[in-house]
């Protein structure tokens, strides 16, 4: 494909001219979409998602004196960052290869070990639920709080419910290229009054206006508007990767240089009127993600040796992207070489366990977990964005 055909890796939303006039006209309010679509009370919009998670651990150090948080240990490096800022420790957990969430015999011995789990992060990988049922009984036993990771799993539901709805806190991204978006900004869920009230305590002390900050946002946001277009998207994908890469900078080429030190401020009323304007496309902007992953599915269902990752029983993904993990290093090596930078959506999750990224050396403690690191070895994502067709779709299975 050349440099005027590249599709985004994710199913991220294409901005109007018209989501910008109604921030003038008709600003609406972005918390009340979110208590209307996930039928829930406590609603605070934040300038990330690692920022929402950063103050969801600030709040959570005013309930607990204990401090250790469970994540998964293929996760994004952006999370452990956000729980080391807050001065609170994490501890890391295998995976299953299937579905890549938590491997609940792990999970349980973890928490049976240790007296001091104050956390357990459930994290919704790529729109797929995880099972809440048995990670929230061993929350519960352990007397540990539930925190849901749906950076980028909005709509995506179990058990007839918005996934979002069942943690104590929970936390959403409103990142470029994650569904609706600001640019970058978040949003977080607390169950509970009593915990809202001290998450807002948090919020007011920890994230101050910045005006230069969200000026800078804001003109990201219209070059998001102006770029994200398949004619355009190589010019702030492929060339800022091959750029990094010839400098030597693999972890910014692929997008996972994450710092300590991210931006924590208030979002101004004018991006939040923005992504408002987003929400009555959400839904349908769902249905054509699983479209699109369906007919992936279908084509891959009778290749050997090539898993799909999806959620639990009675829970509806939202595939942003789909999932693979190849069986066979050599093959996923072959697809990967016949796939990658041509400009197909094609790409990788993570290509790291947590504990191998650098920045995060004195943050996470390595531990054993095999299955962690076979995905982030033979794992690769298929793009469900709205400027696939069926002809990419085609392409891209006979290349695999």
């Amino acid at each position: 494909m050349s440099i005027f055909k590249e599709i985004p890796p994710t199913a991220g939303f294409v901005l109007r001219l018209r989501d910008f006039l109604a921030a003038f006209n008709s600003p609406g309010c972005l918390e009340d979409d979110f208590k209307r679509y996930l039928d829930a009370e406590n609603i605070f919009v934040t300038c990330s998602g690692t920022a929402g998670l950063y103050l969801i651990a600030e709040t959570l150090k005013s309930l607990s004196a204990k401090k250790t948080v469970i994540l998964p240990a293929y996760v994004c490096p952006s999370v452990p960052l956000a729980i080391a800022r807050s001065g609170l420790k994490v501890q890391l957990c295998d995976i299953n290869q299937e579905d890549l969430s938590f491997n609940l015999s792990e999970l349980e011995a973890v928490c049976r070990d240790n007296p001091d789990i104050l956390a357990i992060i459930a994290v919704h990988l790529g729109g797929i639920p995880v099972d809440l049922d048995k990670i929230s009984r061993i929350a519960r036993q352990y007397g540990a709080y539930l925190i849901e990771d749906c950076a980028l799993s909005m709509g995506a539901e179990y058990h007839g419910r918005k996934i979002g709805s069942f943690g104590d806190f929970s936390f959403f991204s409103l990142a470029r290229g994650k569904g609706i978006t600001m640019y970058e900004g978040g949003a977080v869920i607390v169950l509970r009054k009593e915990h809202a009230r001290l998450f807002q305590e948090k919020m007011e002390q920890l994230a101050k206006k910045d005006i230069y900050a969200e000026a800078l946002r804001i003109v990201e946001l219209i070059g998001y508007w102006i770029f994200y277009r398949m004619q355009l998207f190589w010019f702030v994908s492929a060339l800022p990767e091959f750029f990094w890469k010839c400098r030597g900078k693999t972890l910014k080429a692929l997008t996972e240089d994450f710092s300590i030190d991210f931006p924590v401020h208030r979002v101004s009323k004018f991006r939040k009127a923005v992504c408002h304007a987003q929400f009555a496309r959400l839904e349908d902007a769902i249905k054509e993600q699983r479209r699109k992953a369906d007919l992936y599915m279908k084509a891959l269902e009778n290749i050997p040796d090539i898993v799909v990752v999806r959620g639990p029983e009675r829970c509806r993904a939202t595939y942003p992207y789909l999932i693979l993990i190849f069986a066979d290093a050599k093959r996923h090596k072959a697809a990967w070489e016949s796939l990658a930078n041509r400009g197909c959506g094609v790409s990788a999750l993570y290509t790291r366990v947590a504990s191998d990224y650098p920045y995060l050396k004195n943050i996470v403690t390595p531990v054993g977990c095999p299955n962690a690191y076979f995905v982030a070895n033979h794992q690769m994502t298929l793009s469900t964005n709205i400027f696939i067709k069926a002809s990419d779709i085609d392409t891209i299975i006979s290349r695999i």
